[in-house]
């Protein structure tokens, strides 16, 4: 079986907290996107972008916004190791995954976060 890459359906905007409320705001009532989270003021908000989901995370202990993105594969173990023959790092430090969840995170060249998931 070959190694294969594809886009993930998850976008998250990790938003600093001072930044969090007005974000949150320009989605659902500027740009009105389709608000697809429970309603539950304690769940992350969720907004239906095209074919993705776009969270917006509240993240008290940054100082400016950052995109994170889902890259799905058939093969996790594989893909582990293929991705660290080309030199990325895992950055499974980052933010813990749930127990049994089969992923683990890395960094592109300009750091931005990958979510590596199994199909």
């Amino acid at each position: 079986m070959d190694l294969k890459f594809q886009p993930g359906k998850n976008i998250a905007m990790k938003v600093p907290a001072h930044e969090h409320q007005d974000t949150v705001r320009f989605y659902r009532d500027v740009l009105r996107l389709k608000e697809i989270s429970s309603g539950n003021s304690a769940d992350t908000p969720r907004f239906e972008f095209g074919d993705k989901v776009l969270w917006l995370d509240y993240e008290p202990g940054i100082s400016q916004a950052e995109i994170w993105l889902e890259i799905v594969t058939n093969d996790i173990g594989q893909a582990s190791q293929y991705l660290k023959a080309q030199g990325l790092h895992r950055r499974d430090d980052i933010e813990p995954l749930p127990a049994g969840f089969q992923a683990f995170w890395i960094s592109s060249p300009s750091n931005i976060i990958h979510l590596v998931s199994a199909h």
